[in-house]
């Protein structure tokens, strides 16, 4: 923290001197030197015009600091004074350099979605730019209702390389439309965590070494579920939630559900998801049976030392329980399934608000050049920018951070959470052993196939 705090410090003096000079970066703050020694496409428009533009944001939330602000209280909840007095700093640098001005607007949930839909239909979008939930930032761009990056120059760019400031997410189109900030404040996927002490008692290796070694597998999973599962006592293999978990399983098979316009929910590499909980709470009962009085009791009995594997966060270790127990927790990556690949496999569903600027929006790369060097206001500094100590705490140990980040730096695309499915779709009829894992999946997909035909338009 305090080396974070000099960073501030250092940062504030660099940026009042980037203010006092330029007003920006020399290049407008769109330009980045990779990694590779490349640098990202230079800015399309010239700087300060003397024609002033308001930019929009179209939102669902208020958004800080846009021009619409003076001073660092105008957020209610401003926490970090040195860091609010950079980013307003930043934007009047912004509104000298491009001659613009910068304001979010509020559409509201349901509002933003009206106006996506209709707006830019029309020809006159309504906002410059859109930060959209996927379940209506997906359809948009699928619609054909937004500008690819790559029309606008930046294929190549920090969106797509090293990430410092921008990054974009690609729907599996030959064009990308998607893009937002690449700061990290958490970490929002949900690492499995397992007992250490438990694990050394019955001699059994660290499931870490055995990851490293592309050895942690489903099949030995299981065999640690049996071996540490001792009913007569109330302990279990494994306890927790079967969203999260079949998340977990879902990508450590390299399948999903419902990442595209047809559901794979009846695919061979999902069945073998379906089928691995069946075996685990029916057959081997090495997975502690469902608790319906409360969600949280089927993930948390691990801090009674209960559970030798269980569904983990950040969230989770600070609500329930993490380095103040009387034992070790080790956290790492889901298990490698039959069907999946170590170096292949993604870690967890993408989330999270995009950018999206829509069809019909004038000089389109100005608009992204606006943003981009909004967002950087640390101007490629990500020690000053990202505070993940909180999240780095709750983890414990570093070894434990460390896989979980590595699995928030590579996620996929699986929407079935977010298709608002309801009870129509529960692992609990698998896990109660009412149905097996083919014929359950035959009866979900035309659920799912209709939700997804909505949702794809």
């Amino acid at each position: 923290m305090k080396k974070r705090i000099l960073c501030i410090i250092l940062g504030m003096f660099m940026l009042f001197a980037m203010v006092g000079t330029t007003g920006c970066n020399e290049n407008g703050g769109g330009v980045n030197e990779n990694e590779n020694g490349s640098r990202d496409p230079a800015p399309g428009p010239p700087a300060a015009t003397g024609d002033t533009r308001t930019i929009t944001i179209g939102t669902w939330f208020d958004m800080y600091y846009t021009s619409q602000h003076d001073d660092v209280y105008d957020n209610p909840r401003v926490t970090d004074i040195l860091i609010a007095e950079m980013e307003l700093e930043n934007m009047r640098a912004i509104e000298e350099h491009y001659d613009v001005r910068l304001e979010y607007v509020n559409l509201t949930w349901n509002g933003i979605q009206e106006s996506i839909t209709t707006s830019i239909m029309a020809g006159r979008p309504d906002v410059d730019v859109y930060l959209t939930d996927l379940q209506f930032g997906i359809p948009a761009v699928l619609s054909q209702l937004a500008i690819s990056l790559e029309s606008m120059g930046l294929a190549g760019s920090d969106a797509f390389t090293d990430k410092i400031v921008m990054k974009s997410l690609n729907l599996g189109q030959d064009e990308t439309f998607l893009f937002r900030s690449s700061l990290l404040s958490s970490i929002s996927v949900y690492p499995m965590a397992f007992n250490m002490d438990m694990i050394l008692e019955h001699n059994l290796e660290n499931p870490q070494d055995l990851w490293d070694r592309g050895e942690w597998t489903w099949d030995v999973w299981r065999q640690y579920l049996v071996t540490l599962t001792d009913p007569t006592r109330g302990i279990y293999g494994w306890s927790g939630y079967w969203t999260n978990m079949l998340h977990g399983l879902l990508h450590s098979n390299g399948t999903t559900i419902a990442s595209g316009p047809t559901t794979t929910v009846n695919s061979s590499p999902t069945i073998d998801v379906f089928d691995l909980i069946y075996t685990i709470y029916n057959l081997e009962r090495t997975a502690r049976p469902w608790d319906d009085s409360t969600w949280e009791v089927n993930n948390n009995m691990y801090a009674q030392g209960l559970s030798g594997f269980w569904v983990t966060a950040d969230w989770i270790m600070g609500e329930f329980g993490g380095g103040e127990l009387p034992f070790e927790i080790g956290v790492v990556p889901w298990p490698i399934g039959n069907n999946g690949n170590k170096e292949t496999n993604t870690h967890g569903p993408v989330g999270g608000n995009w950018y999206m600027i829509p069809r019909g929006v004038e000089n389109p790369r100005l608009v992204y050049d606006v943003i981009f060097d909004w967002l950087n206001w640390y101007d490629y500094d990500r020690e000053l920018a990202e505070d993940l100590e909180w999240s780095q705490n709750q983890f414990i140990t570093e070894r434990n951070f460390n896989y979980a980040l590595m699995m928030e730096l590579n996620t996929g695309f699986d929407i079935w959470e977010s298709m608002n499915l309801g009870d129509g779709f529960s692992m609990l009829e698998i896990m109660n052993g009412e149905t097996t894992a083919s014929s359950y999946a035959e009866s979900v997909r035309p659920l799912i196939q209709d939700a997804l035909d909505n949702f794809f338009g």
